[in-house]
Order: C-alpha cells, then structure tokens, then sequence
C-alpha cells in the first residue's frame, strides 16, 4: 500500500516535470497533465523494474520518460477532435 501512495505522489512531481520538458498548449490543462504524470510513473516504475530491479534513479527516468509518452499520445489523440 506504501508503495502505491509513493507512486502517486512522484507522479504528482512526474506530471510537472513531463510538462516542463514538453512545453506547449494541452487540451487538458494542468490536473490532465498531472493524471498523466501519475499514470506514467505507475507504467515506468513497472518497466523500470521489469529491465533493471529495484534502482531508483531508473524508476525516475522511466517515470518521467513514460509520462512524456503518455503526454505525447494524449496531444496526438486530443487534438485530432478539437
């Protein structure tokens, strides 16, 4: 249970660090943004672990790898309807 409520609150800091690096207009704003972050920690804690153990700087860099990701398709998906 710990672990989760870690991945979530480094999802938080995540979202704002993808958003950061990814500069421009989301179609979702902020709290979309951080969703995403959050997501994206979740699936590059699981990679990270999944190629390299338990090292926590590659929890990082997958987490924020992951949310740009997810950031990216998000845009992609988002902006072709509006």
């Amino acid at each position: 249970m710990t672990a989760i409520i870690t991945t979530i609150l480094i999802g938080l800091v995540v979202g704002v660090i993808a958003k950061l690096l990814m500069p421009g207009r989301d179609p979702g704003g902020c709290i979309i943004t951080i969703l995403l972050g959050i997501a994206g920690a979740f699936v590059g804690t699981w990679l990270g672990r999944m190629f390299w153990g338990q090292n926590y700087a590659a929890g990082w860099i997958m987490s924020i790898v992951g949310a740009m990701i997810l950031l990216l398709i998000y845009r992609m998906i988002v902006g072709k309807r509006g």
